[in-house]
């Protein structure tokens, strides 16, 4: 046993355990502390590597600081039958004082100064009745006089069909607003169409008024000189005949 092997602290300090279905993603955590006063090399193996996916699986640890390392299990077919051998193993060093290339220290590395720290896999698959107690324990409002899968599968499906009254709701309402929509769409291009009618017909009405009072001027215009052409033959033909008989 080297002297590091007493300073570097491993939690959990045997077993990584992994709880299923194992139908998804399922993380595990890690923890290395170093409480010396010198700084840890750390690497991270494992047997089945890919089947998980280790964040950092290589990194320095400060003195007196902790590293979080997650091992997260890829989704695969869980068979109980079979004993996993998949296992883990954290390999450590302390850090030279001028380290610039890891991948360099860890070859050159002299096995006299590695400890190894080895990790057992252990896989954990919830039965039944543990399923239905986390559904118990998460649901806020329990179903009395039922069982406990009754009121499991109860509670699902009415959830579901409050769901499903719900989006109808939302559906109906959204028809009702996108036909208020289009009426309202329809009643704005009538009255604009209304108003440029009117528009129209004002300035129609107003061009033939106009022209009426023009028309009526010029004709009054041009009768007055008519009328006195007339007055003053009148006078002259008076004149003239009064001149000729007289």
């Amino acid at each position: 046993m080297s002297k590091l092997e007493q300073v570097l602290i491993l939690d959990p300090p045997s077993d990584l355990k992994f709880k299923g279905p194992f139908t998804d993603v399922v993380t595990t955590n890690l923890k290395l502390k170093n409480p010396s006063d010198k700084k840890i090399c750390f690497k991270v193996k494992t047997t089945a590597p890919r089947r998980y996916c280790v964040r950092p699986n290589s990194a320095v640890i400060d003195p007196g600081a902790t590293v979080t390392v997650s091992v997260m299990l890829q989704p695969f077919d869980y068979d109980p039958n079979e004993k996993s051998k998949h296992k883990f193993m954290v390999q450590s060093i302390f850090a030279p004082s001028n380290i610039t290339d890891l991948e360099g220290m860890w070859k050159e590395a002299k096995p006299d100064d590695l400890m190894d720290s080895k990790l057992r896999c252990v896989f954990e698959l919830l039965s039944e009745n543990d399923k239905v107690n986390d559904v118990d324990v998460n649901k806020s409002a329990p179903v009395l006089n039922a069982p406990k899968a009754d009121g499991m599968s109860a509670g699902k499906f009415g959830s579901q069909a409050l769901d499903d009254t719900e989006m109808k709701k939302l559906m109906e309402e959204c028809k009702r607003l996108q036909t208020e929509v289009i009426r309202l769409q329809e009643e704005n291009r009538q009255l604009k169409d209304d108003g440029v009618r009117m528009r129209h017909s004002h300035r129609s009405d107003n061009m033939v008024s106009n022209t009426g009072a023009m028309m009526s001027k010029e004709h009054g215009a041009s009768s007055l000189p008519s009328l006195l052409v007339v007055v003053a033959a009148i006078f002259i033909g008076f004149f003239l005949g009064k001149f000729v008989l007289g």
